[in-house]
Order: structure tokens, then C-alpha cells, then sequence
């Protein structure tokens, strides 16, 4: 704790990094959940291939795969390129809302160390002048200085580390999530044209 109070403002810059990628750590954490992304009752409601309870079962569980599955319901009458072309810029956006505050947990990951070496040079710079300057300089006196100038590399490290683990962990789930998405989102399409295709043919006259 005495390190802290006498660390300078280094210190409590790097507290507060630690303070912040906790926040985004846990905020992601709870949005990036499978079933907050992939509502289970909606994953139901979709194999049984009614576009009414479909959308009611959208409205009821508001997620990145309810956005999808309405914007394709919604675009049906299109053909299936365009259809799909509007997904695609859909789960764009879905995927950008996902990846929302790992932009922040890398921004921590790349300062924190940076950070933490800036300022154990800037506090082992005075005590070196001080020490060329007086010979008798108190030996003890330094060393604890120079203790209290490394805890910033230190603790620099221990935020970025653990961060560094979080952005990467949450990547990773975003793209299993995305392709989850797309796979659901892409049975859709296909079913429903296959349907459509087969009540074509079953409509046309045959001589």
C-alpha cells in the first residue's frame, strides 16, 4: 500500500487500467454468453419452420440471432441473393456489436507495460542524479526507491497479462459465435428456398 501512495501518478494511472479492463473483462463476459447470443427457445422455434411463431419467438428473445433471422424473414419475397447480400451486411454489424469494448482490453494490453516502464525510468532517473551528486548518498534510501520505481514494470505486467488472455479468449469467441450464427442463419435461407423452389415446380402445368 505504501507503494501505491508513493509510486506517483504511474501508479494510480496503471490502477485505474486494472480498473478498467476488470469492467470490460466482466461486461463481456456476461454479453457474449452463448444463450444470450443463441437463445435456446429460439433455436427451438426455428426447427419447426413457422415464420409466425419464428418472429414472435424474435420479439420475445431480442439477440444477434433474432436481429438475423428477422432481417431475413423480413427480406423472404427477395431472391435469395439479395437476401443474402442484406445478411451479410447485417451480421456485420452484429459481429461489430459483439466485438464492442475488446478494442478498449487491447488498447490496455499495448500501454500497461509501456506504461508501467515510462514510469520506473522516470523514477530511477532522480535517484541516480542524486546519487552522482553525493557520493555519502544513503544507500538504503536508493534502493528503496529504486524498489518502489520497478513496482511499476511489475504491476504494468500484471495488468497486461491477464488482459491479454481476456482479448484473446473473447476473440476467439466471437468467431465461434459468428459462425454459429452464420451456420443457423444459412439452414434458414436454405430451407425456405428449397420449399419455395419445390411449390414452384409442384404449381407449374405440365402437358
Amino acid at each position: 500500500m505504501r507503494a501505491l501512495i508513493d509510486g506517483g501518478p504511474f501508479i494510480w494511472l496503471l490502477t485505474g487500467l486494472s480498473l478498467t479492463s476488470l469492467t470490460f473483462i466482466l461486461e463481456r463476459a456476461w454479453s457474449l454468453r452463448r444463450r444470450r447470443v443463441l437463445p435456446r427457445s429460439l433455436l427451438t422455434a426455428l426447427t419447426e419452420g413457422d415464420s409466425v411463431r419464428i418472429r414472435t419467438a424474435c420479439l420475445a428473445h431480442p439477440s444477434p440471432l433474432a436481429h438475423l433471422i428477422t432481417s431475413v424473414i423480413d427480406h423472404l419475397p427477395w431472391s435469395k441473393e439479395d437476401n443474402e447480400s442484406a445478411l451479410e451486411v447485417k451480421a456485420r454489424w452484429e459481429i461489430a456489436h459483439l466485438e464492442r469494448g475488446l478494442v478498449i482490453l487491447e488498447i490496455i494490453v499495448g500501454i500497461a507495460p509501456l506504461l508501467g516502464l515510462v514510469g520506473t525510468i522516470q523514477g530511477i532517473i532522480p535517484l541516480l542524479g542524486d546519487f552522482g551528486k553525493n557520493l555519502q548518498a544513503d544507500n538504503s534510501f536508493i534502493a528503496r526507491g529504486m524498489s518502489i520505481a520497478l513496482y511499476k514494470t511489475v504491476l504494468g505486467l500484471l495488468v497486461a497479462m491477464p488482459t491479454l488472455a481476456a482479448w484473446s479468449f473473447f476473440n476467439k469467441k466471437v468467431e465461434l459465435l459468428g459462425l454459429d450464427l452464420e451456420n443457423v442463419c444459412d439452414a434458414l435461407l436454405r430451407r425456405h428456398y428449397l420449399k419455395r423452389r419445390e411449390n414452384d415446380s409442384d404449381s407449374t402445368p405440365r402437358s
